[in-house]
Parts: C-alpha cells; structure tokens; sequence
C-alpha cells in the first residue's frame, strides 16, 4: 500500500450520514464494525472506509494521529 493512500484515508471527511463532516479516522468504531457488517460502499471511500476499519480493529489509530491535518 502506498503511504498517499493511507494518508488520503485519514484525511477523507465523510460525506454523508450522522457523522458526516467528521474525518474518517475520527468515526467510532462501532460505526465501521456496522459498516463491515453491511458492506462498504462501493469505489473510493468504501475502499478508505475498509482501511480505516482494520486500522481500528488493529489499535493502530494513535499511531496515525499524528498525520491528521
């Protein structure tokens, strides 16, 4: 995985829904959990979503605090 993606992840502010407006890496756990339970959307920020989701899942999320802008 190329680091622009991840970081491009991190940065992606969710488009839609009650947490829209939040970046990705700031969305509750839970929500991913629902989301991976569901299904991502489809493209782009279901692929971000997915990330952001085993970030998460994996306690990687302070590690990547830091390359919030």
């Amino acid at each position: 995985m190329d680091n622009k993606h991840l970081v491009d992840a991190i940065n992606q502010t969710m488009p839609f829904g009650k947490y829209a407006g939040r970046k990705l890496l700031e969305l509750p756990e839970p929500y991913l959990v629902w989301f991976a339970q569901q299904g991502f959307p489809d493209g782009k920020l279901g692929q971000q979503l997915a990330l952001i989701h085993e970030v998460k899942v994996n306690g990687l999320e302070g590690m990547l605090r830091p390359l919030m802008k």
